[in-house]
């Protein structure tokens, strides 16, 4: 992307003659965030200038939303701006992800929300449409958040009218975060890869699911990573598929009280711990070898030593039973 940002002329220019910029992908600002920074304006003044550029007799931003919805909240006569040449359409999107991302303050639904718009006028301006590696050296986005960002794109509207909705609440206060849309439609697309028969039926299991974070059924966000290996416990774990659709089904019934933690317990759970405690004793055991033929058990730690001699009883028990 060409710089466009450079060293602009500083001036004072009247709030009443900025305008919101219309490609600005920001959508939420948070009643509490805008008061802290309308105290700080109101006693300190505008530390950072704003950044715009001239549209015929009056401004439009690239940066500096909120303290110039601030500013004319606090009736200044005046804030400071630097003023830069006239973007291109690409390039005045392009700037905003670069300049926000960087700084960490828009929400992934606020990048989201643009991020078809970035893609569109890239295909205009290039001919072809940015891969992930382009997307993200021209947003200054990385691939992590751009495939984030996806899936709440994808998300049906009357879901992305639910969590616009509640990302108007301060972050301390916001139940169905962009974390809860992210872990659960990852979680989904697993599901829907291994048994696309659930397809069809997404809408009602996401109500379902809603309901049971809500509820407190579904604890903690991260559960939908065990969702998503009872899923692909068929590929891991060789589990049946029948077994693995009967556990699923139990999630997705909302007359079902159980959780993802219980039907993961259930279902896989005792497995994928088996799985990697063999990983762990394939490891141990390579080490053992390691040190039986480099001659260096004379060098072991006693402390190790100790906890090898416990292990050995565990195992003599363990095969006792067999």
């Amino acid at each position: 992307m060409t710089n466009v940002i450079s060293s602009g002329k500083l001036e004072n220019i009247s709030p009443g003659n900025i305008f919101r910029n219309p490609e600005n992908p920001r959508l939420i600002f948070r009643q509490d965030e805008m008061e802290s920074l309308m105290v700080s304006i109101d006693a300190n003044g505008i530390l950072v200038p704003l950044t715009v550029y001239r549209e015929n007799n009056d401004y439009i931003l690239i940066d500096g939303e909120r303290r110039l919805r601030c500013a004319k909240k606090l009736n200044l006569p005046s804030v400071p701006a630097l003023i830069q040449d006239k973007p291109s359409e690409l390039q005045n999107l392009l700037l905003m992800y670069n300049i926000h991302a960087l700084r960490e303050q828009w929400d992934y639904y606020t990048i989201a929300s643009k991020l078809t718009r970035v893609i569109d006028l890239f295909r205009d301006d290039k001919g072809y449409e940015p891969n992930e590696i382009e997307l993200s050296k021209s947003t200054g986005l990385t691939r992590g958040q751009i495939r984030r960002c996806r899936l709440l794109l994808d998300l049906p509207e009357r879901f992305k009218d639910m969590l616009l909705e509640e990302l108007q609440l301060p972050k301390s206060q916001q139940k169905l975060s962009e974390d809860f849309f992210i872990e659960m439609e990852r979680a989904l697309n697993a599901v829907v890869r291994r048994f696309p028969v659930y397809t069809e039926n997404l809408e009602s299991i996401r109500d379902t699911l809603v309901d049971k974070f809500r509820n407190g059924t579904i604890q903690a966000v991260t559960d939908f990573r065990q969702l998503s290996k009872i899923a692909t416990a068929v590929d891991n774990l060789e589990v049946g598929r029948e077994e693995v659709m009967s556990s699923l089904n139990e999630v997705f019934d909302g007359e079902c009280d159980i959780s993802i933690r219980e039907a993961y317990d259930e279902a896989v759970g005792f497995g994928y711990t088996e799985r990697e405690a063999n990983l762990r004793v394939q490891s141990l055991t390579n080490f053992f070898d390691d040190v039986i033929t480099s001659d260096m058990v004379r060098s072991l730690d006693e402390a190790f030593l100790e906890n090898v001699r416990n292990l050995y009883k565990c195992l003599d028990r363990l095969f006792r039973n067999f």
